[in-house]
């Protein structure tokens, strides 16, 4: 029977799905460090991860993985190019969380926009003694410019959403996207530099790679309007944390929200200490039924790579296909 690990927590209904076909060595407790990662891995033939590191290193350490699945969609934690090296497949989780993502997107703009979290952190502490007009006056979503940055699938939900609030749509994306889809979303490709003057609210929903490490940082944050806000439901690294963090203080830009991080889990402290700034951890795609559908995903994908189960050797979503079928080099 192969051999795979699970990296960590997950549905234990998912596992015993694995079960039916492999030799499961689960982690349930804290992550896995580097070390620990490579030992649990010198003897598997697959692994489902959940953003942990997979390297030119970690590959030559075990000698016998196959393939590699990320429950995410995002995969900027394998390094595709040692992947491709020895014939390792990786796989990640498109689609299954483009409409709760884009949920989460769209409250986190409007918290940032409506500065829900810094008064309700004014009201716990005590300081509500009376109405006041002007307190915590913030911007408005309806009849305002969305500028969506990455006008892939979560780009293009966030887009169907501002129809309900009469926005403007403005984009901007590596390529422009066809002109049905433009016609359907009523939406209208721009430069970044052109997006980030005219959006009133500007969206981060672009991949991370080298190419976009810190797309927003300073010199961009400048270009935007005083009264703006920032939402990054995308990557951490997309954004220039310090930066931000200094326009917010500086009130350059209205508000951030903020979902990812650079070298999250660990914030940026100078983002800890402004108010005009919402911080979850990583949760746009947590509800129970996305996140279950993830899951199961990944372990399909993890299962057909592997030859097993009704998929086997189709898996849903590989990411690099050129190297299915193909044995695995040393």
């Amino acid at each position: 029977m192969q051999k795979i690990l699970v990296a960590g927590p997950t549905f234990p209904d998912v596992i015993e799905r694995l079960k039916q076909y492999f030799e499961v060595d689960w982690n349930q407790g804290n992550a896995l460090s580097g070390a620990e990662l490579t030992q649990r891995l010198a003897d598997k033939d697959g692994a489902l991860t959940a953003g942990e590191l997979i390297n030119a290193a970690v590959l030559a350490a075990a000698p016998r993985l196959r393939v590699v699945s990320n429950m995410a969609v995002g995969f900027n934690n394998f390094d595709m190019g040692a992947f491709n090296a020895v014939n390792v497949l990786g796989t990640n989780t498109p689609d299954v969380l483009n409409e709760s993502v884009a949920d989460f997107g769209w409250a986190l703009m409007m918290a940032a926009a409506r500065r829900v979290v810094e008064s309700e952190h004014w009201l716990r502490a005590g300081e509500w003694q009376k109405f006041q007009y002007d307190a915590f006056l913030g911007a408005d979503i309806h009849g305002s410019t969305l500028g969506i940055v990455g006008m892939g699938r979560i780009g293009q939900a966030l887009a169907r959403r501002a129809r309900g609030f009469n926005m403007r749509v403005v984009y901007h994306n590596r390529s422009r996207v066809a002109p049905q889809i433009e016609a359907e979303l009523n939406a209208e490709y721009v430069s970044k530099e052109a997006l980030l003057r005219i959006a009133d609210h500007v969206v981060l929903v672009l991949p991370y790679t080298r190419e976009n490490h810190h797309t927003i940082g300073a010199a961009e944050l400048a270009l935007m309007k005083s009264g703006a806000t920032l939402t990054n439901i995308a990557r951490g690294g997309i954004v220039d944390d310090a930066a931000l963090a200094e326009a917010l203080r500086a009130k350059r830009i209205g508000a951030a929200a903020l979902d990812v991080f650079e070298g999250e889990p660990r914030v940026h402290p100078d983002l800890l200490a402004v108010p005009n700034v919402v911080l979850t951890p990583h949760i746009a795609s947590a509800t129970e039924a996305t996140r279950r559908a993830m899951a199961n995903l990944a372990a399909d994908n993890l299962m057909a790579g592997l030859g097993e189960g009704p998929q086997a050797g189709h898996p849903p979503n590989p990411i690099n296909p050129d190297v299915l079928g193909k044995a695995r080099r040393s």
